[in-house]
C-alpha cells in the first residue's frame, strides 16, 4: 500500500498570491543594554509603528479591516509612548 502525501506547506503557500508570511529571520543576539540604548530602540519602534499605521490607512482593504488595523497600531504606539515615559520618569514612574 503506497502512502500519498499532499504538497508541502511551502509549496502550497508559494502558489497562493494573497498569503503573507509572518515569519522573520531570527534577530541578532541582544547586546547588553543601558537606558539610552533601550530608549533609542523604543524611539525606532515608535517611528516604525507610526509609519505602518499611515500605510495601513491607505492599503485599500475593506473599511472595517483597515479601521481595526489602524486602531490596534495606534494602541501599540500608545504603549511604546508609555514605555518611553516610564524610562524618562525613572523611580517616579507609576506614582500619580
Amino acid at each position: 500500500m503506497d502512502l500519498v502525501l499532499g504538497p508541502a506547506l511551502g509549496d502550497t503557500l508559494s502558489n497562493m498570491s494573497n498569503v503573507v508570511p509572518f515569519s522573520r529571520p531570527p534577530a541578532a543576539a541582544p547586546q547588553i543594554s543601558n537606558v539610552v540604548a533601550v530608549a533609542d530602540d523604543l524611539f525606532a519602534a515608535l517611528e516604525l509603528l507610526q509609519g505602518v499605521a499611515h500605510r495601513a490607512a491607505a492599503m485599500g482593504r475593506p473599511r472595517r479591516e483597515m479601521e481595526l488595523t489602524v486602531r490596534n497600531l495606534r494602541e501599540a504606539v500608545s504603549a511604546v509612548e508609555r514605555a518611553l515615559d516610564c524610562i524618562g520618569e525613572g523611580d517616579e514612574a507609576g506614582q500619580g
